[in-house]
């Protein structure tokens, strides 16, 4: 969760960052942004794709939104949920991008260790 300290600025950018990625640091509140990359939903869906009881999605959106990286709008009755930026969807991106690096970079020393088993 993002302090007021960190809201209102008074705490060193890498401060501010760390606690941006605490944020995302939680299962739920990844998932959550995950399925808002292709636009608002309303809670009842969101519930539907992750396995948590109602009371912790409200739980960890609200957590989203306090951080800014999303925002809440009605439409009737339903609350619907959606990415603050553009900049979020990528930032997700990016992660997807630097774990498929990693594990490509794994499955080649994986590969050299098992030819090394066989020829040695």
């Amino acid at each position: 969760m993002v302090s007021r300290e960190v809201a209102m600025g008074n705490v060193p950018l890498y401060e501010a960052k760390a606690e941006l990625f605490r944020t995302l640091g939680h299962p739920v509140r990844f998932r959550v942004l995950e399925l808002l990359q292709d636009g608002a939903r309303p809670v009842h869906e969101l519930l539907s794709e992750i396995d948590v009881e109602p009371s912790n999605l409200s739980q960890q959106l609200a957590v989203l939104r306090r951080a800014g990286l999303v925002r809440s709008s009605r439409d009737g009755a339903t609350v619907l949920y959606a990415l603050a930026t553009p900049s979020v969807a990528e930032l997700l991106l990016d992660g997807r991008r630097i774990l498929a690096t990693l594990w490509a970079d794994q499955q080649h020393l994986l590969a050299d260790l098992r030819d090394s088993a066989t020829s040695g």
